[in-house]
């Protein structure tokens, strides 16, 4: 048992933590969550002796086995397998003195070290570690590879896996679905439901926590607290807690407003769809959670696209690989407004080979892509960030990309970010992964995209990020296409599943929970997914199903933009109304000097009341005929 007692923690002047309690328990799995900066980071640092605490005390870590996960990977000559297996520091070596031995023909004391080497259960070491490797995506003949020769994103990996061959009684791993595709971070999440030992884990994803984790350790406002479960547990239990603090009641209710008001306008539109259906559940559930971040610093909206062509874009018997490697043939499928669809697909299956070829930033061998006349893609992958300018701000990113708009434009578009003060005009050079991430983000948002192409978005974006994200691409009408190992995010955006498999894309039929069942079950050697349509080439080409829906959507268009130039008034009014009842509220306006001010605020209270009423009234009439229209 690791006990915490009246912890405070610094880095630098920067008080992190104070009189911060925790008990963790022998073989409990836990996660560690909190907002960039707070100290999760530190407190890893903490535990691994690297970073003291400044009062308090820790009990029960003498005598304990850590292993933790390292975030940078040194270059090496190494092969992959060799480096993962010296994360077993008494099997590497012993590996390494018996070579010796055996070198200079000293058989007797290599005789004892081989002994010694069985009781330390090395002589599986290598089928371990080779274990680790494949089920962490690499392939067989990559194994012996030199370190040197793998990308970022696969260093993470073989640090991960480095991590997990070490024998440890606590484990500590630091966001390690980071880089990872949903297959392999199923694989990971099984592993770690197995381990026996501690697991304090820092993760961004909430699904993945839900499913490892029965404490979540949060760090807030300079406090340690414990919520029993997971991030969905978590989320509740402090709505609960939020919604008894006054402080912050106002802000509370205009969130959860404003998600009631998209649920109310959604749910007459969702009756007959099971997709939209679902959506609705997931829209009610985070309504019911919205309260536990109504501290976020993040907010910010997807801009309505302008004028569309439908469909938006079609790809015809597309042929798309690299050099001599042909990676996918024979696809054709289109894109329509609305359209809202999640890829699935093993790692190396082709993913991300086929966004480039919707994006048309990877020539086709063979077939035809044609854009409609109003195509505006936003595409966002993490090839991004490398070649974001470190030189340059966040502001001078955005003003590169629309030279004429307005600074204080920019400025509060960038704060919803969280790009606030100074820190909008500084140079990125110095911002962290997740700061660059959402700076790449920005950028999509802010071209007015009218289909989103999104490959892997939440890498280093933290849980409040994620829940922006969710709850932005939640109200954007334009078409999706999404590639998220982030189960939540594709459950809460997505209403079609597209499978990348065996050179070919197809819809797939099942749902998230069905693919990670094939994946985590019926994937044993079997190359086929169940519930998968026949035929590639009718993804997204039913005729008479597009046709029936474009006539639905221009039936609505117009009751649709009548209906948000209404909400914009209505918003306009309730911010006027707040400034009067917020001046009405000032005790010093009933003195007898300002009685005339206070009768002009009255009669301007009065007005204003009146034109809501009347156009809360335009807007109800105005949704009744979308609902009409959309029979």
């Amino acid at each position: 048992m690791i006990i915490l007692e009246d912890i405070a923690l610094r880095r630098g002047p920067k008080l992190l933590l104070k009189q911060g309690s925790a008990t963790l328990q022998p073989g409990q799995k836990l996660a560690l969550i909190g907002a960039n900066g707070t100290g999760k980071s530190s407190f890893f640092a903490m535990l691994l002796g690297e970073l003291s605490a400044d009062s308090g005390h820790i009990r029960g870590m003498t005598g304990l086995r850590i292993a933790h996960m390292a975030q940078e990977l040194e270059a090496s000559q190494e092969t992959a397998i060799n480096f993962v297996i010296a994360g077993d520091d008494d099997v590497f070596g012993l590996l390494r003195d018996i070579a010796a031995a055996e070198k200079h023909e000293n058989f007797e004391r290599a005789a004892e070290l081989h002994q010694a080497l069985d009781g330390v259960d090395g002589y599986s070491a290598e089928r371990r570690a080779e274990q680790l490797l494949l089920g962490l995506g690499f392939k067989r003949v990559e194994l012996h590879s030199a370190v040197n020769d793998f990308s970022g994103g696969w260093r993470v990996r073989l640090n991960l896996a480095r991590a997990l061959m070490t024998p440890s009684d606590i484990l500590l791993l630091d966001e390690p679905t980071n880089h990872l595709d949903l297959d392999t971070m199923l694989w990971l999440q099984e592993w770690l439901r197995r381990y026996d030992g501690t697991l304090l884990m820092i993760s961004h994803d909430r699904d993945f926590i839900d499913a490892v984790c029965e404490r979540t350790l949060s760090l807030e406002q300079q406090q340690l607290v414990t919520y029993r479960g997971g991030y969905s547990a978590y989320e509740l239990q402090r709505a609960e807690r939020m919604a008894q603090q006054q402080a912050e009641f106002a802000r509370q209710q205009r969130e959860v407003a404003h998600i009631e008001d998209f649920v109310r306008r959604f749910r007459a539109k969702a009756t007959k769809a099971k997709q939209a259906q679902s959506r609705l559940k997931a829209l009610e559930r985070m309504e019911a959670v919205a309260p536990a971040h109504v501290d976020s610093p993040f907010s910010f909206q997807f801009p309505e696209p302008g004028k569309v062509s439908d469909p938006l874009l079609t790809i015809d018997n597309l042929v798309l690989g690299y050099d001599d490697t042909e990676i996918l043939k024979g696809v054709s499928v289109s894109l329509h407004p609305g359209d809202r669809i999640g890829l699935l697909g093993k790692n190396g299956a082709g993913k991300s080979t086929f966004l480039k070829g919707l994006t048309g930033a990877l020539t086709p061998r063979a077939g035809n892509r044609v854009p409609g006349a109003h195509l505006r893609i936003g595409y966002f992958d993490q090839q991004q960030l490398e070649v974001l300018d470190l030189d340059a701000s966040p502001l001078l990113h955005l003003q590169r990309l629309t030279p004429t708009s307005r600074e204080q434009t920019i400025l509060d578009f960038l704060g919803g970010f969280n790009f606030k003060g100074d820190q909008a005009k500084e140079a990125i050079r110095l911002f962290s992964g997740g700061e660059k991430a959402r700076l790449a983000l920005a950028m999509v948002v802010w071209q007015d995209p009218n289909v989103l192409i999104l490959d892997e978005p939440t890498n280093h974006l933290d849980l409040d990020m994620r829940h922006a994200l969710a709850m932005a691409l939640q109200g954007y009408t334009g078409a999706i296409v999404l590639v998220s190992h982030d189960r939540h995010l594709m459950r809460h955006v997505v209403e079609t599943l597209w499978l990348v498999q065996g050179g070919s894309v197809s819809e797939y039929s099942g749902d998230l929970a069905a693919y990670e069942h094939w994946v985590m079950v019926g994937d044993k050697g079997a190359d086929e997914a169940p519930q998968i349509t026949p035929s590639a080439g009718a993804v997204g080409n039913g005729k008479v199903q597009r046709q029936s829906n474009a006539e639905r959507r221009a039936r609505l268009r117009p009751l649709q933009t009548a209906l948000q130039k209404t909400e914009k008034a209505l918003e306009v009014l309730q911010q006027t109304l707040a400034k009067l009842q917020a001046e009405l509220a000032d005790s010093a306006l009933y003195e007898a000097e300002r009685r005339e001010r206070l009768s002009e605020i009255v009669k301007e209270e009065g007005a204003v009341k009146a034109e809501i009423a009347i156009l809360e009234d335009t807007w109800v009439e105005q949704q009744e005929a979308i609902d009409n229209a959309g029979e």
